[in-house]
């Protein structure tokens, strides 16, 4: 069967992907509906008032313990199952204000810490590792508590080629792909939860940059590829960088594609299935929730819902994108 280019992939119920996708949890149609489809306003908010209430993010909120956390503390550390639960919860989109999701946040805010190996610092005050204190200020600004302290740490850890590492602290000097990929989801988020600081956009756009100058997966030293793996679509993603996670976040910023992006696009666009569908390539140690995220190999509606809307975006498309 010969199909279409990604790009001109028809946007509706009746084709058989947007129908695959629709036949799915609430936390996958709402974003459907919104990000490919272009359903109303008023449809999409239906839909995502469900999440609260039933399948995967009913699931997440049943299984917050009483002290506020998620998990054992046994198969991984409570600081890791709070963190990657939250936000796998936000993956999923429940709407912020809804009463079971502000309950389960005043847990986390009144009762959970980073534990006594980072003095039990409140959970929405961070710790010392930016990769994670980026993923705690996107977490903020979703669930409506700013993380003012830990933008500003953050803006003062941006290392001077744009970007941020998590090893700055002990003498490196280069960015991390992994790091700045989650520093700059956290810094966009917390922008467009409570408005545009020009210092914020400006290191936002610095590591933008950082990531463009080499077009998203090369060495702006030699032009070689810096790992092969990051042509790989993972979900969740964790702390990892790959190029599809690159270019969902350029979309929810905003960001004019030009040819920089050209060849990551490419790299998405080739992994399509036949079938008009893209797989789960690969599943991170220590991911959470597996059942939820799907089976490596298989058709992952996760990915398929970002690989359709980030090549919309390219194509300069789409009925709304964030």
């Amino acid at each position: 069967m010969t199909l279409p280019p990604s790009d001109a992939y028809p946007r509706s119920s009746t084709d058989p992907v947007i129908g695959w996708l629709l036949d799915s949890d609430p936390a996958i149609c709402w974003q459907v509906m919104r990000d490919l489809t272009g359903a109303s306003p008023e449809i999409v908010a239906a839909e995502r008032a469900r999440v609260a209430a039933e399948g995967w993010g009913a699931r997440l909120l049943e299984q917050q313990r009483a002290d506020g956390q998620w998990g054992d503390g046994v198969a991984t550390r409570f600081w890791w199952s709070n963190l990657y639960t939250l936000v796998f919860l936000r993956d999923l989109g429940p709407d912020p204000a809804s009463a079971r999701v502000r309950a389960a946040i005043e847990l986390v805010r009144r009762k959970v810490t980073w534990g006594p190996w980072h003095g039990d610092s409140p959970f929405f005050e961070g710790e010392v590792e930016p990769c994670i204190n980026g993923r705690v200020v996107a977490l903020g600004a979703y669930f409506g508590e700013r993380c003012d302290r830990l933008v500003a740490r953050l803006l003062g850890e941006q290392l001077a080629d744009g970007g941020w590492n998590c090893e700055a602290e002990r003498g490196s000097v280069r960015s991390s792909f992994h790091t700045t990929i989650c520093v700059l989801e956290g810094l966009l988020a917390f922008e467009q939860a409570f408005g545009a600081a020009p210092a914020v956009t400006g290191a936002r756009d610095r590591g933008q940059e950082y990531l463009l100058e080499r077009r998203l997966l090369r060495r702006r030293s030699t032009g070689a590829i810096i790992d092969p793996a990051w042509t790989q679509a993972a979900f969740p993603p964790l702390w990892h960088y790959d190029v599809l996670r690159a270019l969902d976040h350029l979309r929810a910023a905003g960001v004019r594609p030009d040819e920089r992006v050209d060849e990551a696009v490419a790299t998405v666009r080739a992994r399509r299935q036949s079938d008009g569908r893209w797989r789960l390539d690969v599943r991170h140690r220590n991911t959470l929730h597996e059942e939820l995220a799907g089976a490596v190999g298989e058709p992952n509606r996760w990915i398929t819902l970002r690989a359709l809307r980030v090549l919309d975006w390219h194509a300069g498309r789409g009925p709304g994108c964030g």
